[in-house]
């Protein structure tokens, strides 16, 4: 069912910073800021040769990204992503297996275009994870 490596998410209080920080010191090549409205973030892309980081920041005071950065002001890890065949087949296969899919379960289009859901973090170790119909 789990694909590659999609992304790993960091959640960052300073966006422009951390942007810097990847394309003038680590030479990566770095997108531009997007609001996600749907999902309450910004989010900025770090290509990599073999996946992708993710800085997410949060747009809005109601950000699920606000609410993390309040307890860890540093910023950190926020959660990784895995990509799957079937969005609809991987969700009824963990369901089924007893693990939460947070939210109402049915999958949002998240910032590749795509659709994805999250799982709880207490199934998988502490991590949040996103799974993303590739």
């Amino acid at each position: 069912m789990i694909g590659r490596l999609n992304h790993v998410a960091i959640a960052v209080p300073d966006l422009a910073a951390a942007s810097k920080l990847y394309r003038d010191t680590l030479g990566a090549k770095v997108s531009a800021p997007v609001d996600q409205p749907d999902h309450g973030v910004i989010t900025v892309f770090i290509k990599l040769p073999n996946t992708k980081i993710e800085l997410l920041h949060p747009l809005g005071a109601n950000s699920p990204i606000a609410n993390f950065l309040a307890k860890n002001p540093a910023g950190g890890i926020h959660h990784v992503c895995y990509e799957v065949k079937d969005i609809y087949a991987a969700r009824d296969k963990l369901k089924t297996d007893g693990l939460r899919v947070l939210g109402d379960g049915e999958p949002k289009i998240g910032a590749h275009g795509k659709p994805v859901l999250f799982l709880h973090p207490k199934d998988f170790n502490g991590v949040l994870v996103e799974i993303e119909q590739a």
